[in-house]
């Protein structure tokens, strides 16, 4: 891949989101890659609403377009935003909105965008695979815990100091009656 194709992925994948369980791209931020305006693009759908079933294609609701307004903040309808709630375009959605549009901007595009639903989908299964090495991880260095304290337990035992044994080794010399004083 050139740098070119490099950048046009990772441009693409910045767009899309985790709505719903599911990775999508908007409307608008699909017609932007396409080169369309998002009117052109929706007649398009509404035009060929029956290459759109749901898992292609659904529309936002209230409550999910103002919490993505409020991480992206966008204009009001008074200043030129959006009248209608955006659609959401799943990685089978966008591809067949490439194939109502037929231009060839948005056939070429369509493969990038393919390419970063793809990328996506490694790059969540590589994460997966890492979350359950280090699940895996912890639950043999909670096993080992237990087993290397009982271990330094043991070596603490085996190093620390016996107790004092007053009781004397040998034999005992008779005791010599006292000398008497010398005069």
């Amino acid at each position: 891949m050139n740098k070119t194709a490099i950048v046009l992925a990772k441009r693409v994948s910045s767009k899309i989101l985790i709505l719903r369980n599911q990775k999508i791209i908007l409307d608008s931020d699909l017609a932007e890659l396409y080169g369309v305006p998002v009117k052109r693009l929706n007649e398009q759908i509404k035009r060929n609403h029956e290459r759109f079933p749901a898992d292609f294609l659904f529309t936002l609701t209230s409550e999910e377009y103002q919490n993505l307004r409020s991480q992206d903040p966008t204009s009001t309808s008074e200043h030129g935003g959006r009248r209608y709630l955006p659609n959401a375009f799943t990685e089978h959605g966008a591809i067949m909105a490439a194939t109502v549009l037929n231009s060839k901007r948005a056939i070429d595009m369509s493969i990038f965008v393919v390419r970063a639903f793809v990328q996506m989908r490694q790059d969540m299964a590589v994460n997966q695979h890492v979350v359950s090495k280090l699940s895996e991880l912890e639950a043999r260095l909670d096993g080992h815990d237990a087993e290397l304290q009982d271990l330094v337990g043991a070596i603490q035992e085996l190093i620390s100091p016996l107790p004092a044994n007053n009781r004397r080794i040998g034999f005992e010399k008779p005791s010599l009656p006292p000398k008497p004083p010398e005069d």
